[in-house]
């Protein structure tokens, strides 16, 4: 906790976070993969099928809810 005051403080914060969060990529993906290259990722069909059908789906409510 105290460090991360120190960074809010001084103003390193974000530099920080980014650092962090590249840090933990590396760790938690890319180094995963050969190359530490994650390949990217495609929706695939189920996915893309039920997005196409929620603008049919509707709010229906019981009878005596208002």
């Amino acid at each position: 906790m105290l460090r991360l005051r120190a960074l809010r403080s001084s103003n390193d914060f974000d530099a920080y976070w980014e650092f962090h969060e590249q840090q933990e990529y590396e760790r938690n993906h890319a180094s995963h993969y050969a190359n530490d290259r994650v390949p990217e990722t495609v929706p695939s069909a189920a996915f893309v099928s039920q997005s196409s059908r929620r603008g049919t789906l509707k709010i229906v409510k019981k009878k005596g809810e208002s």
